[in-house]
Parts: C-alpha cells; sequence; structure tokens
C-alpha cells in the first residue's frame, strides 16, 4: 500500500509540474517551454487601424514625375538621279550635231566638287563598225539639284550604215576620292 500511495503522490505531482509548464507565459521565441529559434508568422497579416478607417477615401500622391524623352534620327537619303533621257537625232551625211540634255537629281549635293556623275559607256560605236561615233559629255562634278551642260555629240561621218540606232547608257552617282 505504501508503494501504491507513493505512486499516486508522484504521479499527482508529474501531472502538476507538467500543467505548470503548460500554464507558463510565452516569452518571444518560445512556444509552451520549448525554446524555439524561429519567431512565429501569422498566417493572416495585420492590417494597420489607419488603413480601415482610410478605405473610402482615395490615396493622394505625394511626388509624381513626368518623363520627357527626346529621340534625334540621322537619316541620310542618297543623292539619285530622277530623270530618264531619251536622246532622238537625225543625221544626215556627214554632219556633226549636239544634242544638250539635263539631269534632274533627287536634292542638293550636301558638299561641292564631291559627287560625279559616272556613264556605264562615254564613247560609243552605234552602228557597230568599229569606230567610236557617238560620244557622252557631261560636267566633271555634280554641284546643284539640275545639272545642265551636258550634251551627246554624234559623228555623222563615222557613221558607216544607214539605219536607226538605239543604245542604252546607264548613270550612277559616285563619291570623287
Amino acid at each position: 500500500m505504501k508503494t501504491l500511495k507513493l505512486i499516486i503522490i508522484l504521479s499527482l505531482l508529474f501531472i502538476n509540474i507538467n500543467a505548470a509548464e503548460f500554464k507558463k507565459p510565452n516569452v518571444e521565441g518560445e512556444e509552451n517551454g520549448n525554446n524555439l529559434k524561429t519567431p512565429m508568422i501569422p498566417l493572416i497579416p495585420a492590417l494597420s487601424t489607419e488603413d480601415k478607417e482610410n478605405e473610402t477615401e482615395k490615396r493622394i500622391l505625394e511626388k509624381t514625375y513626368t518623363v520627357m524623352l527626346e529621340s534625334k534620327i540621322k537619316v541620310f537619303v542618297p543623292l539619285e538621279i530622277l530623270t530618264d533621257i531619251d536622246i532622238d537625232a537625225l543625221i544626215i551625211g556627214n554632219e556633226e550635231v549636239k544634242v544638250p540634255f539635263d539631269i534632274e537629281l533627287n536634292k542638293e549635293p550636301e558638299k561641292l566638287n564631291w559627287y560625279r556623275l559616272h556613264y556605264s559607256e562615254t564613247e560609243i560605236d552605234i552602228d557597230n563598225d568599229g569606230n567610236a561615233d557617238t560620244f557622252i559629255y557631261s560636267p566633271k562634278y555634280i554641284n546643284s539639284r539640275i545639272m545642265k551642260n551636258n550634251y551627246v555629240k554624234i559623228q555623222g561621218d563615222k557613221i558607216s550604215n544607214d539605219g536607226e540606232y538605239k543604245r542604252k547608257v546607264f548613270m550612277t552617282v559616285i563619291i570623287d576620292e
């Protein structure tokens, strides 16, 4: 019986000690007497009382900024020939004929004495007999939007066969280097 009383007293004492630890107030970082090193994170975020009072009011921004960006683009438009030139001439016998023509460009050249006009051929054998009989002359440099003083010189004494002749000559603008 003594042992039974002793067991009951020890069990009551054990229960009292455990109950005292459960009632122990929580210290930051401790839960129910266990020493936890990580703080507790609440499941629902805490809302301040100011937010609840000002729910119907609109919030006013304290500072606003307007950012203006400026962009500059340099566009280069090349110098181009706008006109096609058709030269019709009637040559009788041994006469020499000069046929003038003008060339129009898309813009005024930026630099003077910099751009030149290049022909695919300037001495032409129009009748294919081996002798050059048609010549194209132009000023050396392009210095204006409309290029004048161009001409085709046809020498009738070097044309051996009678007939109608056609020839295409291509022009390009090049930079004088």
